[in-house]
This record gives C-alpha cells, structure tokens and sequence, in this order.
C-alpha cells in the first residue's frame, strides 16, 4: 500500500488546469508518484543545505536553491 501525501483528486485538478478535458487513474496515480519521488529529493537536499549552513530549520530559500541546482 503507498502512502498517501498528495491526494489523486489534486493529480487530476493539474492536469485538467493544462487543458486535459479526461484523465486516467493511471495517469493520476503516475504523476502523484513523480510529484512525490521530487518533492522527497528536494526535501533531503533542502535538510542537508540547512544542516551544512548549522541550521535545523528548513527555510524556503533552501527549497528555492534546491529546485534551481535541479534545472
């Protein structure tokens, strides 16, 4: 059983937002899993900028600094 972090009804929300008009349990449950595989690389990036600065608190600049290092 996979954990739950991101609801399937917000998969379908983004997906219908870039125009799809139909979308598949497949294609939800795929893009769910995408989102959350980069959500927890970034957050282990994001603790390890924040632990290397002598941080315990995550800060949104990590997460900025993070997602850009990713492009």
């Amino acid at each position: 059983m996979s954990k739950r972090l991101i609801p399937l009804a917000a998969m379908e929300k983004i997906l219908k937002n870039c125009g799809a008009d139909r979308v598949s349990d497949k294609a939800k449950a795929v893009l769910k899993s995408v989102i959350e595989d980069k959500a927890e690389e970034i957050a282990r990036q994001a603790v390890s900028f924040a632990q290397h600065a002598g941080r315990k608190t995550i800060k949104a600049e990590d997460i900025k600094l993070v997602a850009k290092s990713m492009r």
